[in-house]
């Protein structure tokens, strides 16, 4: 049976929103929900549905309607409610995850928070007097990274160090979350690998209490919620991995974990936001690290043609 996204929102995100809300989403087609992306909340601000590469504004019979002012207005209420809704009434018991700036719901669907920042020494503790909810909904695409599985395979016969560059929103983490699986599953061809995944977003695995929300492979092991950096060094002494996946380098700690994982033998496969190879090549720590000839491939995604369009398939060594 084919799960359809219309399915996935009523049966993961509708029971965190208010009963008013709710009825606006349950009067839209099911078609309408195919490629929904975000469901966007703000105080006094129209309710907004992104849908691919566009917006839509819901109106109070759940159509779209082009006008600000002829869309549903979001209230302080519906803000709490839904708050309320995803954190079991006990904002407390949610504090640590809600100082990241989001929650994650079963589903693996991260549900990100803006408001009133409190800080304890120089630290954010945690969000008050909440003013948006982002619902982002997080999908399983099997079979999406089939196309570059091949490629990433195709040095010395096992997985090589990886770089995938992509815009924000061009489908990355979803084609990371299908390499890990796959790579972790193994094949006819190659056996399946440890892999770990140090998921500082809870994006790639989407765990919920402790259980990963999507399927990443049976040999796979997951670091939630885990600083990049110390969570490469940390699955290195402590997993054993063959592979380690994570999401967004960029900062000097993350290249300093990736050069003690190549170092120790460990195959990374990560993603940089980027338009394309030269941007990134104009970042100096990254320009630095690709110099090392740390990744042999390089993977460059758009959505041109929607979320995961394949742009090139480059081998470091040719554009070094």
């Amino acid at each position: 049976m084919t799960i359809t996204d219309a399915d996935i929102v009523k049966k993961d995100i509708l029971k965190f929103l208010p009963a008013n809300i709710k009825k606006l989403l349950l009067a839209m087609d099911a078609g309408q929900y195919e490629g929904l992306e975000e469901i966007r909340l703000r105080n006094g601000q129209p309710l907004i549905l992104r849908i691919g590469a566009r917006d839509f504004i819901l109106d109070t019979a759940g159509k779209f309607q082009a006008k600000p002012e002829m869309g549903y207005i979001v209230k302080a209420d519906d803000i709490y409610r839904t708050i309320a809704s995803i954190s079991d009434n006990s904002l407390y018991a949610f504090e640590a995850e809600i100082g990241r700036g989001y929650i994650t719901v079963p589903g693996g669907h991260r549900v990100g928070l803006a408001g009133q920042v409190i800080l304890s020494h120089s630290q954010i503790k945690t969000i008050k007097n909440f003013s948006g909810i982002a619902f982002r909904i997080a999908r399983e695409i099997k079979g999406c990274a089939s196309s570059i599985l091949d490629f990433i395979y195709s040095v010395d016969n096992g997985p090589g160090n990886t770089l995938i560059v992509s815009a924000p929103g061009c489908g990355k983490t979803t084609i990371l979350r299908d390499i890990a699986r796959c790579l972790s599953n193994g094949n006819s061809c190659h056996p399946g690998c440890n892999v770990t995944i140090v998921d500082e977003r809870s994006e790639i695995a989407g765990t919920y209490l402790g259980q990963p929300q999507m399927d990443i492979g049976i040999r796979t092991d997951v670091l939630d919620a885990c600083p990049k950096a110390a969570g490469m060094v940390m699955a290195v002494r402590s997993l054993a991995p063959q592979v380690v996946v994570t999401d967004e380098i960029g900062r000097s700690e993350d290249i300093e974990a990736i050069r003690d994982c190549l170092n120790a033998g460990v195959t990374v496969i990560t993603s940089v936001h980027g338009r394309d190879i030269d941007q990134i090549k104009r970042r100096p720590l990254l320009n630095e690290l690709l110099n090392t000839n740390a990744f042999v491939n390089l993977v460059v995604l758009s959505r041109r043609h929607g979320p995961g369009t394949l742009e090139q398939l480059v081998r470091w060594e040719t554009v070094c």
